[in-house]
């Protein structure tokens, strides 16, 4: 049936008035539906384009609210951290301590009185499994803490120090909703995880600032979902509610685009959706459209009804005028036999056509013939060197059908190899990278008739294979051949290419040999460069003289790297190299110790990097020198330790910070360094290191700064005596005092005061 039918077509397409009518018919049909196409589909992106704007900023607007309350209240749970009383609830050995929990408990309460979103504060000791928290008070057992049940939390922490997670609340029983928010904060002491801080939010509190208001009247639905895709908020401003599991599905169909369609219940909705890069929280916003879009519908359908009227209208008068003008021609009919014509029903036109049916179908048939034979040669070879034929009597007959104009000269196999492939593949869009792997396959092809009979493969990725035989009894100088073939190719095609090829075989038996040969020689692109061609009896004798021993420095490595040291780093990368180019190692061992050694990298990252974006030059070493694999790996170890270093250093700033509020509160308290250092929990060496790293200043320096500081403020503002402020900054004694603050502001105290004050007196004037 579709046989007649594209015949039929056929014959009414030569003529000459039947494709003028079909033109325009076809030409006046596309423009109405590409009028009313276009229309729709504007109409529709303006709309959501408008739409999507405010629901995207109402989003973000409650996002940004909830965002700031989550990193306050982390901010809340490092302060009780690292108070004091909490290590020493987490530490010493009598917990239940009456004045120790009493101090937490007032500590606790004095933080949820100043944060009115959070509802609780709880302490986990995990070695002990107790309890410490507001309001509840002190347990010394998971079972006689009424809120114990999330404690399994700290199984999913992995190398984060904050998760943010929904749970049922105590009350909720089992299956309850997650209808408590909790923030979780990893408590480590000495290099061990000892104990949870968790901040339970007031929800109410915590999400009044999403925004559930009508848009321009328009039915709104918001949600939120955390990392495992749960449901923590849903709020609506008409309609029904919606399940958890369409909200993902119609996150889902995104696909990672700001706003989009989705089909719920029927009704075609506008989503729009922003990510938290504090929580990774989803917000998802749902408008119907139906209502905005019906006009829009319409114009499209009344357009594509013209439209197909058109074309019917046209198809009908080509009908018409093929069946009326060729009336006399289908009469002939009976006196003519025509080719193809039995059981097809076609109409001929003239004798023309009927001959030019006849040369066409003899034409497919022989360009049919002459497409698959090439094809099934290749075919043939691409087993051969996948091990498919392994008899000889299979291998020769096949050989001598599909290479019957070959000879029994010898064969070589070439391999083109492109350099720097994951840069190549970068350069060029991937719909061109089979268009230049045949460019090269047509160069080769040109400069190597004449001399040598051919036929090439592609390997896939960067290689190109190629079976050579000489077509004279002496073998051309194939290495001069392959130079020019790369060379040509660089200039035409802007990008180079490496060459290895083997020694020359009788047997087409041997192929698969040839083939590990010409890949062997290839491999010593490593040491010799780009554009380097290389033959396999050059290399064929190549012996290393040791065995080289690589694990001791993959491990320095590791350790380099995880200890944020870049220039340790790099000075092993730049060692390992240089053994590798001075031992001149077998190309196949130095790739292969190269890429375990990347692939130490990326697992260090995955392991303990979660922002860690992995690259795949690791499976393209082979298409690599030895200097790029060495800056490109000195690189990544460098990159990763600094993000180590960066970690190490972040947590640092943060003690040292601490250490500092813990002085201003505390000018007046007759303290030192021990007090300080243990504000932090931590030794006073320890302290002393990090502060002087931090702020290039001692403890004792930066604390006596301080306490001159606020002198000189109690100097200007209050009329007290010289000796109490020196009591009010921590000196007992005035004349200490006088003489520290000589030494820090080249000026007594007294003379201090007069001076300020006159100076404030005539600005005043």
């Amino acid at each position: 049936m579709m046989a007649k039918a594209s015949n039929w077509l056929q014959y009414i397409w030569a003529d000459r008035q039947t494709r003028l009518v079909s033109v325009l018919t076809v030409f006046v049909s596309l423009v109405i539906l590409a009028v009313g196409v276009t229309s729709y589909y504007t109409s529709k992106s303006v709309l959501q384009s408008e739409l999507s704007k405010p629901q995207y900023q109402s989003l973000r607007i409650g996002m940004n609210y909830i965002d700031k309350y989550i990193q306050e209240s982390n901010y809340t749970a490092i302060k009780v951290a690292l108070h004091s009383n909490v290590y020493h609830f987490l530490t010493m050995e009598d917990q239940s301590s009456y004045n120790n929990v009493q101090q937490i408990y007032l500590f606790l309460k004095t933080l949820l009185d100043n944060s009115p979103y959070i509802e609780s504060i709880y302490i986990y000791d995990r070695v002990r499994e107790s309890f410490v928290g507001y309001p509840q008070g002190f347990s010394s057992r998971a079972d006689t803490f009424k809120d114990s049940a999330w404690v399994n939390v700290a199984d999913k922490f992995g190398e984060r120090l904050m998760l943010v997670s929904g749970r049922p609340a105590p009350d909720a029983g089992e299956g309850g909703r997650l209808d408590q928010i909790t923030l979780f904060r990893k408590v480590v002491i000495q290099g061990e995880f000892r104990g949870i801080v968790a901040i339970n939010f007031k929800d109410d509190l915590l999400f009044a600032n999403m925004q559930t208001g009508d848009t321009s009247g328009l039915e709104r639905k918001q949600f939120i979902l955390d990392q495992e895709g749960k449901l923590l908020y849903a709020a609506t401003s008409g309609g029904n509610g919606v399940e958890a599991a369409a909200v993902r599905e119609a996150l889902s169909a995104l696909n990672g685009e700001p706003f989009g369609d989705y089909v719920l219940d029927g009704e075609l909705m506008l989503v729009s959706h922003a990510r938290s890069p504090v929580t990774e929280w989803e917000y998802v916003s749902l408008v119907s459209q139906e209502d905005l879009l019906g006009r829009s519908k319409t114009i499209r359908n009344v357009l594509l009804a013209v439209s197909l009227a058109a074309l019917l209208l046209g198809a009908s008068a080509i009908v018409c005028t093929y069946s009326v003008a060729l009336t006399p021609v289908r009469r002939m009919r009976k006196m003519l036999t025509t080719y193809g014509q039995e059981g097809t029903g076609a109409e001929p036109v003239d004798l023309e056509n009927i001959t030019r049916k006849l040369l066409r179908d003899h034409e497919k048939l022989s360009r049919l013939i002459r497409q698959t034979m090439p094809e099934a040669s290749s075919k043939f070879v691409h087993d051969m060197f996948a091990g498919n034929l392994v008899t000889k009597k299979e291998i020769a007959e096949k050989w001598n059908s599909y290479f019957a104009e070959w000879t029994d000269a010898p064969l070589t196999v070439a391999v083109l190899s492109i350099d720097r492939y994951p840069e190549w593949a970068g350069r060029f869009p991937e719909r061109d990278h089979v268009l230049l792997k045949f460019a090269i396959t047509n160069i080769a092809a040109e400069l190597l008739s004449g001399e040598w009979r051919s036929i090439s493969l592609d390997r896939g990725a960067d290689q190109t294979v190629i079976v050579l035989q000489p077509v004279a009894d002496k073998q051309p100088a194939l290495a001069k051949k392959l130079a020019e073939i790369v060379e040509v190719a660089e200039r035409l095609l802007n990008f180079s290419l490496s060459a290895g090829f083997s020694l020359s075989h009788a047997d087409p038996g041997k192929l698969k040999l040839a083939l590990h040969e010409a890949e062997n020689a290839l491999g010593y692109r490593l040491y010799r460069g780009y554009g380097s061609v290389t033959a396999y009896e050059d290399v064929a004798g190549h012996e290393m003289p040791e065995t080289p021993a690589g694990d001791a420095a993959l491990e320095d490595l590791a350790s380099a790297v995880e200890a944020g040291a870049e220039e340790r780093a790099q000075r092993i990368v730049e060692r390992v190299i240089g053994e590798i180019r001075e031992g001149y190692w077998y190309p196949s061992a130095a790739l292969s110790f190269l890429g375990a050694a990347k692939a130490k990298l990326s697992r260090i990252a995955r392991g303990k990097e979660a922002g860690w974006e992995e690259d795949d030059w690791q499976r393209t070493l082979h298409t690599l020198n030895l200097d790029d694999i060495g800056s490109k790996l000195t690189d990544e170890a460098k990159a990763l330790a600094r993000r180590f270093g960066n970690l190490i250093q972040s947590k640092e700033f943060i003690m040292v910070q601490h250490m500092i509020d813990y002085m201003k509160k505390h000018l007046g308290d007759n303290i030192g360094v021990q007090e300080i250092a243990a504000s932090i929990g931590v030794s006073v060496s320890l302290a002393s290191q990090l502060f002087k790293q931090e702020t290039n200043e001692t403890i004792h320096e930066y604390f006596t700064k301080l306490r001159i500081e606020r002198a000189g403020e109690l100097l200007i503002a209050t009329s007290s005596k010289i000796s109490d402020i020196a009591l009010m900054v921590g000196y007992q004694h005035e004349n200490s005092f006088i003489r520290v603050f000589r030494k820090y502001k080249d000026i007594t105290p007294g003379k201090y005061r007069e001076l300020m004050r006159n100076h404030d007196s005539s600005f005043k004037s």
